[in-house]
């Protein structure tokens, strides 16, 4: 049997993403994003940007050049996604018939910002999968922006819907909600890892994703010239709070976002030796180094194969006859 069908028995599998989530919004960041892409490898996400992206007035130019791009033989990957109006927004619905009636096929996700609720959610997916089965494409993943009270509110019922993927957390439209109480510098770091009010929302919403095998994507980090800080802000990310995936908003933060994400190498062979281990003992108990592995440690050594796959790493020969995709496999989106 495939390790996946042995280790989640009768359990839907926790759902992987690529850990960085680049934001895009002109034309010419989007063709830049893209010839990164093809060059690093689908190790990163591109979210092409029509809430801040599109200048007022060019909404639904804008959405009509969002999905061409993601139609064009450049998109080599479909791993680009969009983020589309809010859905009490008048350009919501045409973002959605134009993007998704037109690019359904090639679309790895849709972005849905600032709702308030679990309804918001769900009235914003009804209206995705109207056009999206007219285009021929069901199921359509969609990542959810938390960013107002009633979302953080909600957030476990949002991340149990089984089309959500992805919650991401937005702190400076949190912080704003606040009108004062929350200082302006606990939008970026250190304090948006101290001030109690934001690491509850954080803590949250991680929790809520992990609760229903969903994907926590951390905020951005604003500055754009010190990749140290970027770095720092992910390990933190990961390490202090469980998130596996984080935005990025220029370029030069990707591969630090996709290091600081990435499990050692150390880490990685010690999840291949006994992963292999326990193959050959079919999946029982074993004993490596004077430690007892059973089959809940083999579900957590199975998610560092597949973080080290998705970061790009060069995986021992071992770890990646075990990461062969199983005969028959669907997708778990």
């Amino acid at each position: 049997m495939h390790p996946s069908e042995v280790l989640f028995q009768g359990e839907r599998q926790p759902l992987m993403l690529p850990a960085c989530d680049h934001y895009a919004g002109s034309e010419k960041l989007m063709r830049k994003s893209m010839a990164l892409q093809q060059e690093l490898g689908p190790v990163f996400d591109i979210t092409f940007d029509c809430e801040d992206g599109a200048a007022a007035g060019n909404e639904e130019a804008h959405a009509q050049l969002v999905a061409s791009l993601v139609n064009a033989a450049d998109n080599k990957f479909n791993r680009i996604g969009a983020r589309v109006h809010d859905v009490s927004s008048p350009h919501f619905a045409r973002d959605i018939e134009i993007i998704v009636g037109a690019a359904a096929s090639r679309l790895a996700y849709i972005v849905l910002p600032k709702p308030d609720s679990v309804q918001d959610v769900m009235k914003a997916i009804d209206v995705i999968n109207q056009h999206a089965v007219k285009a021929g494409r069901e199921n359509l993943p969609v990542h959810v922006l938390i960013e107002t009270h009633g979302a953080l509110r909600g957030a476990f019922a949002i991340a149990a819907l089984p089309q959500v993927e992805c919650l991401s957390f937005g702190i400076m439209d949190f912080v704003s909600s606040h009108y004062g109480a929350i200082p302006a510098n606990a939008m970026r770091t250190p304090n948006q890892f101290v001030h109690p009010l934001v690491v509850r929302a954080k803590l949250e919403m991680a929790a809520a994703c992990h609760a229903h095998g969903k994907v926590p994507s951390h905020n951005v980090t604003t500055d754009i010239k010190d990749s140290a800080v970027v770095a720092n802000d992910a390990q933190r990310a990961l390490a202090e709070f469980g998130y596996t995936r984080m935005w990025s908003i220029h370029p030069s933060q990707i591969k630090p976002i996709i290091k600081a994400f990435a499990p050692r190498l150390s880490e990685v062979n010690e999840a291949a030796a006994i992963l292999g281990e326990a193959a050959k003992a079919n999946w029982g108990p074993i004993s490596q180094h004077g430690r007892l592995h059973d089959r809940a440690s083999y579900r957590y050594y199975w998610t560092i194969l597949q973080r080290a796959k998705l970061a790009g790493l060069n995986l021992p020969e071992a770890a990646s006859a075990l990461l062969e995709p199983q005969p028959n496999a669907t997708e778990n989106t």
